[in-house]
């Protein structure tokens, strides 16, 4: 394949004159070439989609995913081609695209056809459908991953450039660590579930696969649309990508890590841990125990219920059309009753506040995509327990509301792909694939991570973009600090490290906890103060000023190199009594030496 299908390789084809239909036609080659009759459950006709190529005209660079072919996971909705969640028996043809197929194609997008999946994407395996099993991308013995095998095998291949999954209990993550690829959930609500077959309606998000972190989140930003006709949609800002500042990452602790005896597994997510250090970020063990508690509750517990809700009237009318094994994990909701329901609900309630802790101690999560590979083979012989484990890392994510990335961190010792996951609060999509895109070009650098050429690092450059105000904290706001949450709360983003102007003073001020300076600008005997630039929606300046205690107020502070900035500012009458902590340079030296 000479031409890489990433984002920044084929829209620099198209500037430099590539037309779209002849994409189209590679596409379709490369679909022969890999032979494999399980990736599409419905491939559009080639003549259809280069008409459509042809009409796009010209390359129109305002349109993100202008002239890039997509797949999409069978149980969204293309209009004029059959949904079937891989069960034949449920087909339906839709009239009109799911509204997040709308909102890529309005983008210029080139939707090829519809992709394989475990049935009503009930399973992590990829091998729970009655059409041809995918295979593998990289090693035809190993499960591909579910539920979105096809779309994953696509991307994997390099057949498409992204390709839509969807994501309940890891489904857009397990099969892009399986074939090397990005797989990024969102927030749930952040995409529209217009238009999708649900597995678990109120767990349910669209997931997106792409060759690099910055195509998927580019994707994501196109497709990010808030939708009043979905009941569970939820307004969630997809901010620029940025060079995230030092963060905390919580990880498993030795007590509750799990590989079930794979160390090479183990030794992967070790390297991936020694990179985030090497580039400065903290990692703290915790103890995931409520996380695995959670996890349990998915197919344990009343949400198979709600699986039911999808499927019931066709699995009492003719049980023999749903897949043996999606069957048997569906129809243990007959043993559940409404009162269990609200038992899941409290229990789950309670899980996540046992969970709090952990997650307000850090920035992010991290953990191993998977815990260990398995084969066709091995689910031939147990078709649950395989299913089960691949989950250990992923089925508590969307019961917690986190967001994820799950980013190839090149191959492991064996030579199978390494993968790892980040997850965040709700909301934090940005931060995650802002971290994610850091890893995977270091380990894409150092140890071949994907086999396409990853675009050049992309940084903004200081200063907000319209609609931000750049703000310069100095003290228990910045990063990894007790106060940041208040800023990255409200949306903001990390900027730049800098320093003042040589006219400041830097005081400790009385009260707390938690401890906090103030900045005073005295011109002659001052000196440069070290500080931290944040661009922060303007909508949310507001709010956030409103819990400023005297004597901080908001005033223009004069950076090293000329510029002027808001930032928090004390009144002089405010620190005559407070400690001159000048002499370190800044709240971060000042802490240290306490």
């Amino acid at each position: 394949m000479s031409l890489s299908f990433d984002f920044a390789a084929l829209h620099a084809a198209y500037a430099a004159g590539r037309r779209p239909e002849e994409t189209v036609a590679e596409v379709y080659a490369r679909i022969k070439a890999v032979g494999d009759p399980g990736i599409f459950i419905h491939l559009r006709d080639e003549a259809e989609v280069t008409a459509e190529a042809k009409a796009l005209g010209a390359f129109d660079p305002e349109k993100p995913l202008w002239g890039l072919p997509f797949a999409i996971k069978d149980n969204i909705d293309l209009a004029g081609v059959p949904t079937t969640a891989a069960c034949p028996a449920y087909a339906y043809t839709p009239a009109r695209d799911a509204t997040v197929v709308s909102e890529l194609r309005a983008a210029g997008a080139l939707a090829i056809g519809k992709t394989n999946l475990d049935q009503f994407a009930a399973g992590l395996v990829g091998v729970r459908s009655p059409y041809p099993i995918p295979k593998n991308s990289l090693d035809p013995a190993i499960v591909p991953g579910g539920s979105s095998a096809g779309s994953a095998v696509a991307v994997g291949h390099g057949i498409v450039s992204f390709a839509l999954g969807t994501d309940t209990a890891g489904s857009g993550r397990v099969p892009a660590a399986l074939n090397n690829i990005v797989g990024l959930k969102p927030t749930l609500g952040a995409l529209s579930a217009t238009g999708v077959v649900p597995a678990c309606r109120t767990l349910d998000t669209i997931s997106i696969f792409a060759l690099t972190v910055a195509d998927a989140y580019a994707a994501f930003q196109v497709a990010a649309r808030y939708d009043q006709t979905d009941a569970f949609a939820r307004a969630i800002a997809a901010s620029p990508l940025v060079v995230p500042p030092p963060l905390s990452i919580g990880i498993p602790n030795a007590d509750t890590i799990a590989f079930f005896g794979d160390a090479a597994q183990a030794g992967s997510f070790d390297a991936a841990l020694g990179t985030l250090r090497s580039i400065g970020h903290q990692i703290i063990p915790l103890d995931f125990t409520p996380f695995f508690d959670v996890a349990e509750m998915l197919y344990g517990g009343a949400w198979v219920a709600e699986r039911m809700t999808v499927i019931e009237e066709l699995l009492r009318k003719d049980p023999e059309a749903v897949h043996p094994v999606t069957c048997e994990v569906v129809s243990a909701a007959d043993a559940l009753s409404a009162a269990d329901a609200f038992r899941a609900i409290h229990r789950l309630a309670d899980l996540k506040r046992v969970a709090e802790p952990f997650l307000n101690a850090v920035d992010l999560l991290a953990v191993p995509t998977i815990p260990t590979f398995y084969s066709v083979a091995d689910l031939e012989a147990d078709p649950i327990t395989p299913n089960s484990n691949l989950g250990t890392y992923t089925n508590f994510v969307n019961l917690m509301d986190l967001c994820g990335i799950a980013v190839p961190t090149g191959m492991r010792s064996d030579g199978r792909p390494g993968s790892l996951t980040l997850l965040a609060k709700d909301g934090r999509d940005a931060l995650c694939a802002s971290l994610a895109t850091e890893i995977h070009s270091t380990m894409a650098q150092t140890m071949g991570a994907t086999g396409c050429a990853l675009p050049e690092r992309q940084v903004l450059e200081p200063g907000p973009v319209p609609g931000e105000i750049t703000l310069a904290v100095v003290g228990a706001h910045m990063s990894g600090l007790p106060l940041n949450k208040e800023l990255t709360e409200r949306g903001a983003r990390y900027l730049e490290t800098t320093e003042t102007a040589p006219d400041y003073r830097l005081y400790a001020l009385a009260g707390g906890p938690p401890a906090r300076p103030g900045l005073v600008r005295v011109g002659e005997g001052g000196r440069a103060i070290v500080l931290e630039l944040w661009a922060m929606p303007e909508t949310a300046l507001g709010s956030f000023f409103e819990g400023i205690p005297a004597p901080l107020g908001l005033g223009s502070i004069a950076l090293s190199d000329g510029r002027v900035v808001k930032g928090f500012l004390a009144e002089a009458e405010g620190v005559t009594d407070a400690d001159d902590i000048s002499a370190f340079g800044g709240w971060r030296a000042y802490l240290s030496s306490l």
